[in-house]
This record gives C-alpha cells, structure tokens and sequence, in this order.
C-alpha cells in the first residue's frame, strides 16, 4: 500500500461491544479479518477532513448505524447516522447464502461451492455499493473499503 502524505485512511477500527448480537465462530472470524484488512489497507475520507488519519467506531443505536469518527488525538469529526433499512435484505440473504456456503463447504462438489461463492460475493459486492452510495457526501472511500465496512455492518445487524 503506497503511503499517502495526508494520511487519509483508518488507524483503528472498534465495534461496539453493546451493539454485536450472537454470532457463529464464522462470523467472528469474518469480523476479525475484516478488522485486520481494513486497517492493512483502507481509503477513507470524512468530507471536510484534509489530514488523518482516522479511528471508527461502529455501533447501532435504536436500529441505526452509527460512525462515529474521531481523528489520531481521540478528538470526535464527525457522526454519521444511517437507517439500517436499506440493508435490511441484502443482510438478510447474505446470511442464509453464508449458511449454505459453510454447509456446502462440509460435503458438495467443488462447482456447487464455486456457485454458491459467487452468489455470497455478489450479494456482499451488492451491499458494499449500498454503503459507499450511502456514505455518499458524508466519507469517501474505495470499493475495497466499503466491502470491509459491509462485512462489520453485517455482523452488527445479524443478531443471531
């Protein structure tokens, strides 16, 4: 990853502890990948932020998404709350094609999990686009990034 001179990336990412339902040890594991790639390697903006780089916590509050972004020194930028409603699908379907895939991975042929990925990484690509249209205005990031941050959102909203 090439180091840009404005730093406009993330340093830390948190989810809030109040706000993870149950989950499977898949989606912890999910979780802490995405968490790892994330801060490896992100893209991100808040508007009106020049200089970084940036920590987030990632919470929902009476069934909204929350950013909350604060710079290096802990001092908060910016809130952005967003409805969960128009994950709300794609969250739900991208769990029930994840239990397939995890089912399939014990006992189908390769082309049945090959299919069954594809379908998971097109809803997942489907919801990422969500999110970045969504934080449209608000923070710029990358495609990769918003595929990161989806996966965080999923695991905040399935409650198991």
């Amino acid at each position: 990853m090439s180091k840009d001179p404005k730093n406009l990336r993330l340093m830390e990412v948190v989810l809030d502890d109040a706000s993870i339902g149950r989950s499977t040890p898949d989606v912890e594991h999910e979780r802490a990948v995405a968490i790892f790639d994330l801060v490896e390697e992100n893209s991100f903006q808040p508007a009106g932020a020049d200089e970084g780089p940036f920590r987030l916590k990632i919470s929902v509050v009476e069934k909204r998404l929350v950013f909350d972004i604060s710079n290096e020194a802990g001092e908060q930028i910016a809130v952005h709350i967003l409805s969960l409603t128009p994950f709300r699908r794609i969250v739900k379907d991208y769990y029930m094609i994840c239990e397939s895939y995890y089912e399939a991975i014990k006992s189908s042929s390769p082309s049945q999990i090959e299919a069954i990925d594809m379908g998971r990484r097109g809803l997942h690509n489907e919801g990422s686009q969500t999110l970045k249209d969504r934080l449209d205005g608000k923070i710029e990031i990358d495609f990769d990034t918003a595929r990161r941050l989806f996966t965080l959102v999923c695991v905040l909203h399935w409650r198991g």
